[in-house]
């Protein structure tokens, strides 16, 4: 047998056909070795089951493949849906992070208006009670001054 299988069997029982001599009176019909046609279409037999065997073969590596593939892009698609999620996460972390510095930026700045107000406000309390105190000592400082000035001048 050669190495065409069952395809060169065909071939060979092909030739066998067109060699052999028609029949006296009859054109579509031959004569041919019924021992060489039979041996022919053994071999045909024989070589199916290996071919079908290698194609069972074949379309199981094929389908292995097929298989190996498609976990692959699963694996693939997986790993950049996490990716895409993570970097979602990222910058979802990102705008949270900023919304909070931007609220403790204007929290301090509250802070600081109230705090400068409420020191100016004490400032202003403060120096109010010091005026009053140099006031009232103001005028005692007038009055002694009165009084020393009434004692010392001639009557």
């Amino acid at each position: 047998m050669d190495e065409t299988g069952v395809l060169g069997l065909l071939e060979e029982l092909s030739i066998l056909l067109e060699d052999s001599k028609p029949v006296f009176g009859k054109s579509n019909m031959r004569q041919i070795e019924i021992s060489a046609a039979f041996e022919i279409m053994d071999e045909i037999r024989d070589t199916f089951p290996s071919e079908f065997s290698q194609a069972r073969q074949i379309v199981r590596e094929r389908q292995g493949l097929l298989d190996d593939a498609e976990a692959e892009a699963a694996r693939l698609i997986e790993d950049a849906r996490s990716q895409a999620m993570t970097i979602a996460s990222e910058q979802e972390i990102v705008r949270i992070s900023q919304q909070q510095s931007d609220q403790i930026v204007a929290d301090a700045r509250e802070l600081e208006r109230q705090t400068r107000a409420g020191a100016e406000d004490y400032a202003d309390e403060v120096f109010g009670h010091v005026e009053q105190s140099l006031e009232s000592l103001l005028g005692n400082v007038r009055r002694c001054r009165d009084r020393l000035n009434a004692t010392t001048q001639p009557r």
